[in-house]
Parts: structure tokens; C-alpha cells; sequence
């Protein structure tokens, strides 16, 4: 009967969150308009650069200029065209940004998978995370720059330093409740080995979330890098990003107040959009988090229909 029972139960997984995720673009309007807007920039740092003119030619002569048709975005103390720096400094703030959160998520995700399913592994693990996640980030980062040397290397090591526990905590959160469900128990009294039954049936489970925490994580990294190129502490001029974009046009903030707005309004929008195609996207494969939207609906609704 419990050889059945094992038979029966054992090839069963969890229902895959990426149907979930499908419905979810589907029904929810503003996470594709969101998405699209967020492809439209992405696509536009791509392929901009090649139409625009050359974010290292000087033009003296014409320095400070505000937009006009000539230069959309005006120019800066250099004369250089800010919408093409703003274009290519795109390429740097959200490739690195990108890159930041890949290496975060994935380092994360190991983690958060062995503390998650070996519990003998946890009480190691997850003392080193507390550790790291009780610095704040932005200080830890500026340490680790300072005393490894500023440049892109030392950002994407002090980035991904820094976004590594949040990722583990969450990952691990999410493979603590898949270990005690039934079909893992008989997976393991099947003759399954523990590897193989995290490979097999608890990553699958566990990847729709770790993706929805790539979205959330790089808006935060976007945040961060900005900060550090602000200070310099990231990737040095004259290669434009739009975080030391903000710090050249800092000394010129009343002369031409564009050069601070215009980089920093991009890093709003973006972070922005970022933000809200993660909580939206969330709530498709996470179970509390679709819990509390629907309480939440179910509130707005009352006063209403009473």
C-alpha cells in the first residue's frame, strides 16, 4: 500500500507559476504598457548611439546651450550633446545594472537553494547573510570601492555583494515551503537522492521567483550604481553614465538645471517601471503576495458596494 502511495505521489510537481505569469500580462494593462515603455528605452540605448552624434566631441563654442532642435536635450559645460551622453550612458547604467543583478540573483539563488533544502548547511549560510545585510548597502559598497579602487570591476564585486543575501533570503523562504510538501517526502522515500530532488523538482518551483526578483533587484542595483557614479565610486568620466552625468551638471544646476533633470528623471522612469512590472509580476507566483492583492481589492470594493 505505501509502495502505491510513493508510485502514486513521487512524479508529481507543483503547477509551474509561468502560466500564472501569461495570464497576468494578459488581464493586467498597465504591466504591458509598463513593459513596453521599459523595452522602448531599452531598445533606444541600443541603437540611438549609432544616429547621434559623438558624446566625446567638444564644441566650446557652444556650451550650456538649452534644447533646441539642434540639441533636444541641450548641451553641456563641454558643449557635447546631453541626449546623446543621456543615450550612452544608458548602455553603461543599465548594462551594468543588468549584469549586477545577474550575478546577485545567481549567487543568491545557489544560497538560497542549499540553505533552503540542507538544513545542516542553513545555520552557516544564513548567520554569513544576517551579517552582511545588517551594513547598509550603500556604505558597504562605498567600502568595498574605496579599498579595491574605483572602476566597473569593483562595482559589479560590491553590488553583488551587497544584493547577494536579500536574493538568498528570499530563495530560501520559497524552498522552505516546497521542502515539506508531500511529493518531496516521496521523492526522498522513493530512493531519489537529495541533489537530484533539488534539481529535479524544488529549482523548477523556485526559478518563477527568482526571475520576478531579477526585476525587483535591478531597479535597487540602478538605484546604487547611480549613487556610487554620483560620487565616483563607479565607472569614471569622460565614459557617461547617468549617474556622473548628475555630478557634472551639479555645478551648473541654476546656469542649465537640465544637466541634473534630465538624467535623473530617466533613472526615476526607469526605476520606476522596474518596480512595477516586479510587484506585478510577484503576484503572479507568489501565493501571499496574490493573497494580499486580493484582500486589498476586496477592501477598495466594500465601501462601494455597501
Amino acid at each position: 500500500m505505501s509502495v502505491a502511495l510513493v508510485e502514486k505521489t513521487s512524479p508529481v510537481r507543483e503547477k509551474p507559476s509561468s502560466g500564472r505569469a501569461a495570464k497576468v500580462f494578459r488581464r493586467n494593462r498597465m504591466l504591458v504598457i509598463t513593459t513596453a515603455i521599459l523595452a522602448v528605452i531599452v531598445l533606444a540605448v541600443i541603437v540611438l548611439p549609432f544616429f547621434l552624434p559623438s558624446v566625446s566631441a567638444t564644441d566650446p563654442v557652444n556650451r550650456l546651450l538649452p534644447p533646441s532642435a539642434a540639441h533636444p536635450l541641450g548641451t553641456d559645460s563641454f558643449g557635447r550633446d546631453v541626449l546623446a551622453r543621456l543615450v550612452s550612458g544608458g548602455r553603461a547604467s543599465l548594462g551594468l545594472s543588468a549584469l549586477i543583478t545577474l550575478c546577485a540573483a545567481f549567487t543568491g539563488l545557489m544560497i538560497g537553494l542549499i540553505s533552503g533544502f540542507f538544513r545542516a548547511a542553513d545555520a552557516v549560510l544564513m548567520r554569513v547573510m544576517d551579517a552582511w545585510m545588517s551594513f547598509p548597502a550603500i556604505i558597504l559598497a562605498m567600502a568595498l570601492a574605496i579599498s579595491l579602487g574605483a572602476s566597473i570591476w569593483t562595482e559589479l564585486i560590491a553590488l553583488t555583494v551587497i544584493f547577494t543575501p536579500f536574493t538568498a533570503r528570499v530563495i530560501r523562504s520559497r524552498v522552505l515551503g516546497i521542502a515539506g510538501r508531500a511529493y518531496i517526502g516521496a521523492a526522498r522515500v522513493s530512493g531519489m537522492s537529495r541533489w537530484k530532488i533539488l534539481v529535479v523538482h524544488v529549482f523548477p518551483n523556485v526559478l518563477p521567483l527568482a526571475l520576478v526578483q531579477v526585476v525587483i533587484l535591478s531597479a535597487a542595483a540602478m538605484l546604487v550604481d547611480g549613487a556610487m557614479s554620483f560620487l565616483g565610486l563607479g565607472i569614471a568620466p569622460p565614459t557617461p553614465t547617468w549617474g556622473n552625468m548628475i555630478a557634472e551638471g551639479r555645478s551648473y544646476l541654476v546656469q542649465a538645471p537640465w544637466l541634473v533633470i534630465v538624467p535623473g528623471v530617466t533613472i526615476m522612469v526607469c526605476v520606476f517601471l522596474l518596480n512595477l512590472i516586479g510587484s506585478s509580476l510577484r503576484i503572479a507566483v507568489d501565493a501571499r503576495a496574490r493573497t494580499l492583492s486580493e484582500m486589498q481589492r476586496l477592501r477598495t470594493r466594500r465601501p462601494s458596494g455597501s
